[in-house]
């Protein structure tokens, strides 16, 4: 009977990985993305296709992890001061979407000739949007980082939030719920902001102290654990406070944000992340009860239409009113138009207070996968109907098959000097920018510029990055040479990296990043005026050489502190012009000094009997 039951588990296993392998690359290929092709296996596999799963509920617990890590890399990548930063779009634009799209949902459900109970339970889960399909869809076209993509993970924060408010008022709906007291609500409230802030206590002074250690210890697959552990941890002491998962792990990443370990962090977490996500996706597909959208399919094709409908214009009249452009406003609405993963909790806590009886329960589940599943649809449509203002192209050769030993990203003024050693030495350089009027400018001054974004995979590897020997990334944007960085490093990491670092904060996030070589842009031209102002001022030119190589080896000193430190150590190698000078060496004593005679040590002794 064992090996029955273990031999069904495995058949299982193999279903879901072939269900995802065979699927995700056809819907790819079709245009579709992989969200549409994970849900759709979902359906066909599930207990309402083949049949090869009976219960999805348990895989869909399983899977919601997925969502989890994911929203913990995104934290990772939100440093405190960004969060901070965005307060006004949390709590304003947020609230607003929220507030404006859960009244329009509710005239939905009572112009449908439901109790406004019903009306506001099943209007407000349509609320919440699906956090993985929005940020897998973000992620996937590299918007997480755009201001626009910003605003779309403030108001994500914000609706996840929300899930304590609306379990509470679902509470209160329910028939005899306003028997709970005013003190048992204001505890549940306490208690989510008491977790909130121990989990920002914990992770300010423990974490960073924890993982310290366990570096020390020199096992690979402890920090694995362990970045496991605060990410599940963080979690489960929301969940258990009421609050989402999905928000206590984004907390913990956003803490972790400025570790030294965050690169590590994210390296360990990401291969659980891409897997327990395609199968949280695959479990929505199989939570789709056929049978309940069959029996009530009116209701339901009609109820998904005015649901998708109405929140989309409240999302796009929220936008206009705060000054989106028309685009910005249409792409926002689009993407944020289907329900949301927190609805089946909500939903189900309403069908056990008895706002709403089983049956309701699984068709407004329904409306809301089919939501989802329409959602990538939707998008398809919108770049269809509504192309991207791109430039003109013409007379311009967009990168492709390029076989350069050295690819020069960004041939702005930087990358121009840049190329000049390489060219005169015989090299073949390949060249990618992506603003074509600076393409066609340079083609009058005799170079081949191709047209290309380097912040994308697919354009490094059509230009050749995994072939070349070096890749010189000269973008003149802090955020993007980073990005490329990072990508070339994953991608391609025996390929060496030159970088052109903005200035010491961005050259910090280079050298993090694993760039083989990175040279702050205004650096040795700072430096050469300042060795020509000595010469000027009558200096002997050997001595201003001494001084420049000094000044050299102090950056070099306090660049090595504040990789170790932070930005804001290694004061004591630069040379102020405020007070008495105080000279400090280069680099501290090993050992304390001490007297090597006996006159000297008198001389000592005397110097401190004085002090």
């Amino acid at each position: 009977m064992a090996a029955e039951a273990s031999s069904s588990d495995l058949v299982q296993v193999v279903a879901l990985l072939a269900a995802g392998v065979v699927a995700v690359p056809i819907f790819k290929r079709m245009g579709l993305g992989s969200i549409l092709g994970y849900l759709a296996a979902g359906v066909v596999i599930g207990p309402f296709g083949l049949r090869v799963f009976s219960e999805s509920e348990a895989i869909l617990h399983v899977a919601e992890l997925g969502v989890v890590m994911f929203l913990f890399i995104i934290g990772l990548e939100m440093q405190p001061s960004r969060l901070w930063g965005l307060r006004r779009e949390i709590f304003g634009l947020g609230a607003l979407q929220v507030g404006v799209c859960a009244v329009l949902l509710t005239l939905v459900g009572l112009a449908g000739g439901f109790p406004i109970a019903q009306s506001f339970v099943a209007g407000a889960g349509f609320v919440l949007t699906s956090t993985a399909i929005v940020m897998q869809l973000l992620e996937e076209r590299g918007e997480i980082a755009t201001p626009k993509g910003q605003r779309i993970v403030s108001i994500l924060l914000l609706e996840d939030l929300m899930i304590v408010p609306l379990l509470a008022l679902v509470a209160f709906l329910a028939p005899g719920g306003a028997d709970t007291s005013l003190s048992e609500r204001l505890t549940e409230v306490g208690i989510g902001v008491a977790a909130i802030v121990g989990l920002v206590v914990a992770g300010r002074y423990l974490l960073n102290p924890l993982f310290r250690i366990l570096a020390d210890a020199r096992a690979r697959e402890v920090m694995t654990a362990a970045a496991l552990l605060v990410v599940l941890g963080s979690a489960l002491a929301m969940q258990l406070s009421g609050l989402s998962m999905a928000m206590g792990a984004f907390l913990a990443g956003v803490l972790l944000s400025e570790s030294t370990f965050r690169h590590q962090l994210e390296a360990d977490i990401e291969p659980f992340r891409g897997i327990l996500l395609g199968l949280f996706f695959l479990a929505v597909g199989m939570s789709l009860d056929l049978g309940v959208v069959a029996q009530n399919w009116r209701l339901v094709a009609i109820y998904v239409v005015a649901y998708m409908t109405m929140k989309a214009l409240g999302i796009y009249i929220v936008a206009r009113m705060l000054k989106s452009g028309h685009r910005e406003a249409l792409e926002r609405a689009v993407f944020m138009a289907q329900g949301g993963e927190f609805a089946f909790v909500l939903y189900s806590s309403a069908a056990a207070v008895g706002i709403i009886d089983g049956q309701a329960n699984a068709t407004l589940t329904a409306i809301v996968i089919i939501s989802m599943v329409l959602t990538p649809l939707a998008i398809a449509a919108l770049r269809y109907l509504t192309p991207r203002d791109e430039q003109s192209l013409e007379g311009v050769d967009i990168a492709d098959g390029l076989t350069g030993s050295v690819l020069i990203i960004g041939f702005g003024r930087f990358g121009q000097i840049a190329s000049q050693p390489l060219l005169l030495r015989g090299l073949d350089v390949s060249i990618i920018d992506n603003e074509v009027e600076m393409i066609q400018a340079a083609a009058d001054f005799g170079f081949k510029v191709y047209y290309g974004d380097g912040t994308r995979l697919d354009i490094l590897h059509a230009a050749g990055a995994g072939r070349a020997r070096a890749v010189l990334i000269c973008v003149d944007k802090p955020d993007a040479a980073v990005r490329i960085a990072k990508l070339i490093k994953a991608e391609f990491p025996l390929v060496t990296i030159l970088a052109r670092a903005f200035d010491r904060g961005t050259a910090l996030q280079l050298v993090r990043a694993g760039v083989d070589y990175q040279l702050r842009e205004t650096f040795e031209s700072a430096l050469v005026l300042g060795g020509s102002a000595l010469e000027a001022l009558g200096v002997d030119p050997e001595e201003v050489a001494d001084v420049i190589e000094d000044v050299r080896r102090r950056d070099e000193a306090r660049f090595e502190t504040q990789l170790a430190e932070g930005v804001r150590a290694g004061q004591r190698f630069l040379k102020g012009n405020i007070g008495t000078p105080i000279p400090t060496p280069l680099t501290q004593p090993r050992h304390a000094g001490r007297a090597l005679n006996e006159e000297t040590a008198g001389v000592l002794n005397k110097a401190e009997t004085k002090s």
